[in-house]
């Protein structure tokens, strides 16, 4: 079914648009051969993509981190990406944005890749049951570490994400749709993809990011959001022992937006309920998404 759905869609491969049934990567291709490369998760709302620029800004740091040279400036990539989606003809639309190394031989040697590939892919999205943003989401704590932030810096969005992968095979296999991934002295850092808050004593506390934490685009919206409620906002380590007495807790990210958090590990959260202050940030980043963002059709 989801095929036939995308029969009549083009993917942006390397300069051109191809049917997404066309669409092709080597198999010499260094991001298929061991994850080299980075990418983003984009939103369009109503024909206007979100906070376009700064997930552009991301991508280019994220290759600069890694001595990856996209091939084309960061205007000409906003162009790009404007241009999959109408050309796709949507109006609400999950974007993928990959730059692998490109094609190379067998080896591990990023200099036998002579020029990095581009991917942009516009579809839809649903990471989550409506249902969980009304009554709250239920998580647990996963065994998976976060990789070190001194091996992998999580700053770079790199395409390799097998250890979220494996602490989201852990939720899935308990029966629960998301967990919380601790650091190896057992503080709160995020969720399989999303950044993670508390709220506490009418305060809303989030990891970090020299902790170890990606700097997600939707957790910066929060704070501003957070900035117009007059609602104090801190960046401060934390244990499961805080998000278990926690008044509110919340997940954050592109593809999930803002979804409450009701129990974690058995214990519930606050009122079991998603909270007033969770409430308000959920309808306010609504209200922003449906009237901010770049363009993609003509007003």
């Amino acid at each position: 079914m989801e095929e036939v759905k995308r029969n009549g869609r083009f993917v942006y491969l390397d300069g051109t648009f191809v049917p997404v049934q066309e669409a092709k990567v080597s198999v010499f291709d260094h991001g298929f051969l061991y994850g080299d490369g980075v990418f983003e998760g984009i939103r369009a709302y109503s024909g206007r993509i979100f906070k376009l620029k700064e997930h552009l800004k991301r991508l280019y740091d994220s290759a600069r981190s890694i001595k990856l040279q996209i091939p084309v400036s960061i205007d000409q990539m906003e162009r790009i990406v404007v241009e999959t989606v109408r050309k796709n003809e949507l109006k609400d639309a999950y974007i993928r944005l990959v730059v692998s190394r490109g094609p190379g031989d067998l080896g591990l040697d990023p200099r036998k890749c002579p020029k990095p590939f581009i991917v942009v892919i516009a579809d839809s999205i649903t990471l989550y049951p409506e249902e969980l943003y009304r009554k709250g989401m239920k998580v647990i704590t996963s065994a998976t570490r976060r990789v070190n932030r001194d091996s992998l810096n999580p700053r770079v969005k790199s395409l390799n994400y097998l250890n979220s992968i494996l602490a989201k095979i852990e939720a899935t296999t308990a029966g629960f749709p998301e967990v919380i991934i601790l650091d190896e002295n057992g503080y709160v850092l995020e969720g399989s993809g999303d950044n993670i808050f508390i709220v506490r004593n009418g305060s809303i506390i989030t990891p970090p990011v020299y902790l170890g934490i990606l700097e997600g685009i939707t957790r910066n919206v929060v704070f501003d959001l957070a900035k117009e409620m007059n609602v104090d906002l801190k960046e401060h380590p934390f244990t499961r022992h805080d998000v278990y007495v926690a008044d509110e807790c919340f997940m954050t990210g592109t593809a999930a937006e803002i979804i409450p958090i009701v129990e974690v590990d058995g214990r519930v959260v606050g009122s079991g309920e998603p909270g007033k202050v969770t409430v308000e940030l959920m309808k306010r980043f609504k209200d922003l998404t449906a009237t901010s963002g770049t363009p993609v059709y003509e007003e």
